[in-house]
């Protein structure tokens, strides 16, 4: 039988500077249509903050690799 580890993601909030650890589901993932509307995002469970930082290419494999829920947004263009 295989035994499936929880992914984790280090994090830090930039307003009460916690550290922490994150699992994949307590993060967002938002695809835009370039590297500006292209974004993590998750509460910080030590002050309540909402945060949302850039995800690059890597970040991005990293994320919808783990099962991290996404969205995908579309230009109205």
């Amino acid at each position: 039988m295989r035994r499936v580890v929880p992914v984790v993601f280090k994090a830090a909030c930039p307003d009460c500077r916690g550290r922490f650890e994150l699992a994949a589901n307590v993060l967002r993932l938002a695809i835009g249509g370039s590297s500006r509307t292209t974004f993590y995002s998750f509460t910080c469970p030590e002050c309540g903050t909402a945060v949302r930082k850039p995800a690059g290419d890597r970040i991005v494999q990293l994320l919808s690799g783990a099962g991290v829920r996404t969205l995908r947004l579309h230009s109205t263009v």
